[in-house]
């Protein structure tokens, strides 16, 4: 079973999803108790590979009151994601060479209780995609609900 702690829905709207992965990340003393209790933000954070390392950059996981001011970590501090090398090289490539983007879609608790990241491979649309996209959503709604009426 799992648990989602944080989605990013303006990832879904700007962009179109080619890929996903999962990759652990790598968080400081009291950020799973914010995790868990919903004090996160994914919606402008986005991936990047420094050094052969991937990091989660610009997401906001703020403290909790309870947190001693001497302990609190950067809430927009850059976070380590763990994914085998060959994984980590194969999406390099892909990003270097096609230019791709890799945004983070959500943040995740796995049946063994462990914070996870899904890692998106993507394109940026153009905004005559978002409207089309926007469009079709809309069309969806309105058969739902005539079929709704129907029966």
């Amino acid at each position: 079973m799992i648990k989602d702690l944080a989605k990013n829905k303006k990832a879904l709207h700007d962009f179109s999803i080619l890929e996903t992965f999962e990759a652990g990340i790598v968080l400081r003393g009291s950020e799973v108790k914010s995790l868990r209790a919903g004090r996160v933000n994914l919606k402008d954070s986005f991936v990047r590979i420094i050094k052969g390392e991937m990091f989660l950059l610009n997401a906001h996981i703020g403290h909790l009151e309870t947190t001693h001011a001497s302990f609190r970590p950067d809430e927009r501090a850059p976070r380590k994601l763990l994914m085998h090398k060959k994984q980590i090289d194969k999406l390099f490539g892909s990003v270097t060479r096609d230019g791709l983007t890799m945004v983070a879609l959500s943040l995740y608790l796995n049946d063994k209780n462990i914070v996870k990241v899904r890692v998106a491979l993507a394109k940026g649309k153009n905004l005559h995609d978002k409207r089309e996209t926007l469009k079709k959503r809309e069309a969806d709604l309105e058969a739902r609900a005539a079929m709704k009426k129907s029966i």
